[in-house]
């Protein structure tokens, strides 16, 4: 598969997963409203992806001739404990939310939404379930005193030092990482 994605995403992570599945990744960040009330973590991230692409969809259109380019949008939360954790506002945030993991299971959840250059579309998501050790207050301060915490979904990266602390998964790591990249590959290839 020959592939162009205009990605309505500025994640550094996202970027390096497509590109090292062989895509051609251009970042087009999403200038949609992402407030949006909704308590459901499966609906919230299929509609924040599909606002993400389509707001990048709508400004691309024109630019978008080639059957093989296309826009993807997607967005990644945490379910733990009934609440929806997004990214922490500060370090206090990040520390009720790592204390809401530590020790449990929890769910990521991403949305997705491609928007092909016929104006066809699909919104799809994965999750995937993580077990978290449990960790003492000295390694939980440990951690929220890095840098790591601060743009993730739920406080955590599971490809950085909060793998350590990660017992095993349930599901596609990738899309822990921020992307279930072989399920959006194999929409596409389906979608064709």
């Amino acid at each position: 598969m020959n592939l162009n994605i205009l990605l309505a995403s500025k994640s550094p992570r996202r970027k390096e997963l497509l590109e090292n599945a062989g895509a051609k990744i251009s970042i087009c960040p999403s200038d949609a409203d992402e407030n949006i009330d909704e308590n459901d973590p499966v609906e919230l991230v299929k509609k924040l992806s599909f606002l993400k692409a389509e707001s990048v969809y709508n400004n691309e259109k024109d630019n978008i001739k080639d059957s093989d380019t296309l826009v993807l949008g997607a967005d990644t939360v945490v379910y733990a404990g009934g609440k929806i954790l997004g990214k922490p506002a500060d370090k206090e945030d990040a520390r009720a939310m790592i204390k809401m993991l530590e020790g449990k299971e929890h769910s990521v959840f991403t949305g997705f939404t491609i928007f092909y250059n016929d104006g066809r579309k699909v919104t799809d998501y994965s999750e995937t379930k993580v077990y978290v050790y449990p960790m003492s207050d000295e390694e939980i301060e440990e951690y929220i005193n890095t840098k790591e915490p601060y743009d993730k979904a739920g406080a955590y990266g599971i490809q950085g030092i909060f793998g350590k602390y990660v017992e095993k998964i349930d599901g596609d790591y990738q899309n822990v990482v921020g992307l279930p990249v072989s399920k959006i590959l194999q929409t596409i290839k389906h979608s064709k």
